[in-house]
């Protein structure tokens, strides 16, 4: 006899009528989609999970300090249902080849070892090394491990991950860069513009070799541009581009934000937390291998200890939702759709709440005005994890 089939229903508000629903989970994924007689003015919310396309770390969670481990992979996996996050990029910043190379075969590691990892963790961001050197466009990157775009080391990467790679950010104002960005993306790699020093010509050859996406963008970059051209007008205003952008109100102030958003539209624009590993940890000043000292706002700024320059973020995805919803006057609908299907698109189309989905899936509270969305649960392909 076929064994019986696992069935959940979770029942909460939509977040575009407001009216209740209830989704039917079977064996981890969505069976049913039915409305209900929730009341239009209480109860949580229920979407889909987040999708967080770019996390360094979080409490303390480093994935970037030449010492993780599986199990730390398997506690930051943990840690972000405790955010609303059923999706995730571990992403790894420049470093050296032995260094990068270690990590990546640590994180595949920990999908071989934990489910839940290789269930959330459809592979890896690697950011750098091939990024500009100067200061400002190269952000809190070590210089010392910058370099050029080397299709052998990528290899590398690829042998000791078992093809994890999955997407690079890169400047392309390295020579030859094109025929580079062809080589990813005829391998399947998502290639990303970040930390850039780039012409507008630049950024237009890279989109035609194939970059898709733009790495946080309006930062990574030089405190004084050119008026016009520059490389983010270049990246704003193609429609092969989708950016991703940080809304944690420091990397962005919200009159930028909200402007390029509009220029964008919000089709091809998504969220990103970028979350170092100090996020979510007492404020105060810390020590870090990466950025050397560095100080914890009680504001949540994340900064070079004693400069105005930010040496990262500090706040979850769930808190950047709710603050670009203030920012650019966005409907909670929207604002989600940032963080669920528009990055869905490239980790193979999930963040959708439709029946034959997988059930990652999130309730949660939230009022007009709020800091953060509230998670109550969290779902990922039908398993519950509690935030509480």
């Amino acid at each position: 006899m076929p064994e019986a089939m696992t069935t959940t229903r979770v029942t909460g508000r939509d977040v575009g009528s407001g009216q209740g629903v209830t989704v039917t989970v079977a064996d981890g994924r969505i069976a049913a989609i039915e409305p209900t007689d929730l009341a239009l003015t209480s109860g949580p919310y229920l979407a889909a999970g987040l999708i967080d396309l770019q996390v360094n770390g979080f409490r303390g969670l480093d994935l970037n300090d030449g010492t993780v481990t599986p199990a730390r992979v398997a506690a930051l996996t943990q840690m972000m249902t405790e955010l609303g996050v059923t999706t995730y990029l571990p992403t790894l910043i420049t470093a050296s080849r032995a260094s990068l190379l270690s990590s990546l075969a640590t994180i595949a590691a920990a999908r071989q070892q934990y489910p839940l990892c290789a269930r959330m963790i459809p592979f890896v961001h690697v950011e750098g090394p091939f990024l500009a050197p100067e200061d400002g466009p190269r952000g809190a990157h070590p210089r010392e491990h910058v370099r050029s775009p080397d299709l052998d080391e990528v290899a590398e990467w690829q042998r000791v991950s078992g093809g994890l790679v999955g997407k690079i950010t890169l400047s392309p104002h390295h020579d030859q860069v094109s025929n580079f960005i062809r080589a990813l993306v005829g391998q399947g790699i998502l290639v990303a513009i970040g930390h850039t020093s780039a012409t507008a010509d630049q950024i237009h050859a890279a989109v035609s070799a194939g970059a898709r996406l733009s790495t946080h963008l309006g930062n990574g970059a030089a405190a004084t541009l050119p008026r016009h051209p520059n490389f983010i007008w270049a990246q704003l205003a193609c429609d092969r581009l989708d950016a991703g952008f940080i809304a944690d109100g420091f990397h962005l102030p919200a009159d930028t934000f909200k402007a390029m958003l509009r220029a964008k539209e919000l089709k091809r624009s998504y969220l990103v937390s970028d979350a170092a590993a100090l996020a979510g940890m007492p404020p105060g000043v810390y020590d870090q291998p990466i950025g050397g000292r560095v100080e914890l706002g009680r504001d949540g700024r994340l900064s070079v200890a004693g400069t105005p320059y930010l040496a990262g973020a500090s706040r979850p995805l769930c808190e950047d939702v709710a603050l670009a919803i203030r920012m650019a006057d966005l409907t909670l609908a929207d604002g989600l759709m940032l963080a669920t299907v528009n990055p869905g698109r490239f980790v193979g189309g999930r963040g959708r709440l439709a029946v034959g989905e997988a059930a990652d899936l999130i309730l949660f509270d939230w009022e007009q005005g709020a800091a953060s969305l509230a998670i109550r649960e969290t779902y990922v392909a039908g398993e519950r994890f509690s935030a509480e």
